[in-house]
């Protein structure tokens, strides 16, 4: 088996008591900074909040019958504690306010995963974007060819869509990622008059913002971070089917990276499966579909919901764990990908020059109507496909285009390399954008 990756560790049983006894350690030094218990009491507490003093197996199986792991949690810290700590610990808060914190934070422990892996995947594209920007191929519309396009700017497409999930993950870490802190129903009244001050203490230790209120049973935040990481999961999928349809045997524009035994398959010893992007879009559809099981969980009771915010807590899991898969595979796919500029241009000429019908009635039309010249080109077309002759045999040989066109003209307008309008531009911006996100993500 596999070693676990980092978003595997991170939300394990392991990594939640691990942040559970985070929250309890500065709770404790947050009490004591407030003046309401002993530093002696707080660092005591402090020091037995290592997840290793601690069966975490156990624990899970005690939070099967007492509906949260935090009693048993708190039940074998305080064990572990002199007698001058046992009564503060978890002093003024609530069992959500340990839970949804915890969530917090392996929530930007999990982004920050995440959007390492996605910026490895940005410079994998950028890559591509850069060594292919001369790669002519078909633009496809409907599965169709439509104009011709580049190579390049199919995968500055990707780096772009990918570059837009970083920018919307990073304000996900400003915005939504905020302490929970409230107690029984949110007014921190076994605290008085210092809930505030512990609050703040509590916020400055966890370096999580302190938002205006508790927020117990308005989920939106959480489910903000669903739904962000839902539409990251389906541009991974967009990307993935991308390759998967250049890989096709009647394309084979494109195909992943050769290793020993990838992608073979156990009945046809000619195939080589695009194993990576299979498994970025299978993981890309299951994060999607957790995503609503996170907005339902949003109608909540009250101050306190029933059964919701335990659902959302294990449905976000499964949309990290998913979205990092679908990332991870089509990271590997990109890094390796060969690409086959060869075959793109044979491509070309399967549809018999009409990929270049729109570039030709755009050129007919600076001497005669618009309507005129789209009419013409079309049956120029039509007329190259059932014959077999080709679009530049058939142009040629027509009184009409030689009369609007001179050779040289006619020539330009059925070259690929000559209708890539704003490509280059384009790939320019995108690479820039990307540099630029670079230069300030590590300032």
């Amino acid at each position: 088996m596999a070693e676990p990756n980092e978003i595997e560790r991170i939300f394990s049983p392991a990594g939640y008591v691990e942040r559970l006894l985070r929250f309890e350690a500065a709770l404790a030094r947050a009490e004591a900074s407030a003046g309401l218990i002993l530093q002696e009491a707080a660092a005591a507490i402090a020091s037995k909040c290592d997840v290793a003093l601690f069966d975490v197996p156990a624990i899970v199986r005690d939070a099967a019958t007492r509906g949260t792991p935090i009693l048993p949690l708190l039940e074998r810290l305080a064990a572990l504690l002199p007698n001058v700590a046992k009564p503060y610990v978890h002093m003024g808060a609530t069992s959500q306010d340990a839970s949804d914190t915890a969530l917090v934070l392996q929530m930007r422990a999990g982004l920050d995963a995440l959007t390492a892996e996605l910026r490895g995947l940005c410079d994998a594209a950028a890559a591509l974007a850069e060594a292919h920007r001369r790669s002519v191929m078909p633009g496809r519309t409907f599965l169709q060819h439509a104009v011709p396009i580049t190579f390049g700017l199919k995968a500055a497409r990707w780096l772009a869509a990918i570059a837009r999930q970083l920018r919307a993950l990073d304000a996900l870490t400003r915005d939504a990622l905020v302490l929970q802190f409230g107690g029984a129903a949110g007014t921190l009244a076994a605290l008085a008059p210092n809930g505030t001050a512990v609050a703040q203490h509590l916020s400055d230790e966890l370096q999580l913002p302190l938002p205006d209120m508790p927020w117990h049973a308005e989920r939106d935040r959480p489910a903000t971070v669903a739904t962000t990481l839902g539409v990251t999961a389906g541009v991974l999928g967009k990307i993935a089917m991308d390759v998967v349809l250049l890989s096709q045997t009647e394309i084979a524009e494109v195909s992943e990276g050769f290793t020993e035994g990838k992608g073979v398959s156990s009945a046809m010893p000619q195939k080589r499966n695009p194993v990576d992007a299979i498994e970025a879009l299978a993981a890309s559809r299951l994060a999607i579909g957790v995503v609503p099981v996170v907005l339902a969980a949003m109608s909540q009771e009250h101050e306190r919901g029933v059964g919701g915010w335990q659902t959302e807590s294990r449905a976000i899991q499964d949309i990290f764990l998913h979205t990092s898969h679908a990332a991870q595979h089509v990271r590997a796919a990109l890094s390796a990908l060969e690409v086959n500029p060869t075959r793109m241009r044979a491509n070309i000429e399967r549809s018999k020059g009409t990929l270049m019908a729109e570039s030709l009635a755009v050129a007919l039309a600076r001497t005669m109507p618009r309507p005129e010249a789209q009419r013409l080109a079309g049956e120029l077309s039509a007329t190259a496909i059932t014959s077999g002759t080709g679009l530049s045999q058939v142009a040629r040989a027509d009184a009409r285009v030689s009369a609007a066109l001179s050779a040289d003209a006619l020539d330009k307008a059925l070259d690929p390399s000559a209708y890539l309008g704003t490509s280059d531009a384009t790939i320019d911006r995108a690479l820039e954008a990307w540099r630029e996100y670079g230069a300030q993500a590590t300032r």
